[in-house]
């Protein structure tokens, strides 16, 4: 679960952290009370759960009073990678000297959190990992013993040089480390991290993201979730108790399991078509989820064919077919659907698809090249 970067600086701001004055507006009539207070120049930055917004001129300077209602009105409603801005942060502008990035992320392969600083603020980190991957610091993370403060002044130093300035760089990455364990962060960032001509450090932007797994422990966090700027679908499918992200294929994927989904996913593209979906029905499927899971596939006007692979184990086939028949009946489904169904009550399944419009396949690969086939990519 992604957050906004005001609610993400006042986590920071809750653990002393430093981060600029600023406030977060609704209209551009508050977002010039909030300048009037701060005094000029400010910072106008959009709030969307996007990267990109200066790019796309959702992050502006403003040294006229006279001019921030202005502009404030015209980022407020403008659409940045199709998320519509809400709101903006009006922020004090800082005196920078220098941009550094600090974050933390999980290194799934290696089992433990990883410290990740670079020289090379200001820019996506996943474009300097790309373009410039010697400019990233890293240090892996003992999971019981946390950071060590000689780990995070080691990289201070490199990339500060002054042992006061890698002592407070220290102190940040410390508290920001202990945010990224206690509220079961998958990301934590500071990007930029910024020196001041003081001297001092500042945390002049934020991102956090929330695991959606560790949310049952941090009740609180679910109220800082902007729904508005999540995918309607992926919110639709989660009220319905669905795993659902929206991918940018054509061969729609229903499958029961995330593992069994990862690897669905991979054989639609080892067979040259593209997933247009990975879709989790969970460990037990009524005919009414998979209703709702058909019709959430079904709104995507990309899907040219739709792949239904189960494996029975605690799911019944049978529920399964069921729902495709009660989704055909509600529903004009003008694509192919193709079923793979095998495990539990596998045999009633098949004849309950006996004579639909359904075409049964007997194992997965056979499965998958069908649906590649009819979406239109390769045999």
């Amino acid at each position: 679960m992604k957050i906004h970067e005001y609610q993400a600086k006042e986590i920071f701001r809750e653990v002393g952290i430093p981060v600029p004055r600023e406030k977060v507006a609704s209209s551009a009539k508050e977002a010039m009370a909030i300048a009037q207070g701060l005094g000029l120049p400010v910072v106008i930055k959009a709030q969307v759960l996007v990267g990109g917004r200066g790019k796309a001129g959702g992050v502006k300077k403003v040294e006229r009073l006279e001019d921030v209602e202005v502009i404030a009105g015209e980022i407020l409603g403008m659409s940045i990678k199709g998320l519509k801005v809400r709101k903006v942060l009006v922020s004090e502008c800082a005196d920078i000297e220098k941009e550094f990035y600090l974050g933390f992320i999980v290194d799934r392969a290696n089992q433990c959190p990883v410290l990740m600083a670079s020289a090379a603020g200001g820019i996506e980190i996943e474009q300097v990992a790309k373009e410039t991957p010697k400019k990233i610091l890293k240090v892996q993370i003992d999971p019981g013993a946390g950071l060590l403060g000689f780990q995070a002044r080691n990289i201070g130093m490199e990339l500060l040089g002054n042992i006061k300035q890698a002592l407070a760089f220290t102190g940040i990455a410390q508290k920001l480390y202990r945010v990224f364990l206690e509220q079961d962060c998958s990301l934590i960032e500071i990007n930029p991290l910024v020196r001041l001509n003081d001297g001092s450090l500042l945390a002049l932007d934020a991102k956090v993201n929330f695991d959606d797994n560790g949310l049952f422990r941090h009740r609180d966090n679910e109220g800082l979730r902007d729904v508005d700027s999540e995918e309607p679908k992926e919110v639709e499918a989660k009220q319905a108790g669905l795993s659902y992200i929206k991918l940018e294929g054509n061969v729609g994927c229903v499958v029961n399991g995330a593992g069994l989904a990862m690897a669905t996913m991979d054989l639609i593209k080892r067979y040259g078509g593209e997933p247009a979906n990975f879709l989790d029905v969970g460990g037990s499927s009524s005919p009414e989820k998979m209703k709702t899971a058909m019709s959430i596939i079904l709104s995507d006007p990309n899907v040219k064919a739709i792949l239904v692979n189960i494996f029975g184990g605690i799911t019944r086939c049978d529920d399964i077919a069921n729902g495709l028949l009660q989704v055909a009946k509600e529903i004009d489904i003008k694509v192919p659907v193709i079923a793979r169904l095998t495990g539990t009550h596998s045999g009633k399944a098949l004849e309950i698809l006996a004579g639909t419009r359904v075409l049964p396949v007997k194992t997965m690969a056979g499965g998958v090249k069908k649906a590649v086939e009819l979406a239109g990519g390769e045999k």
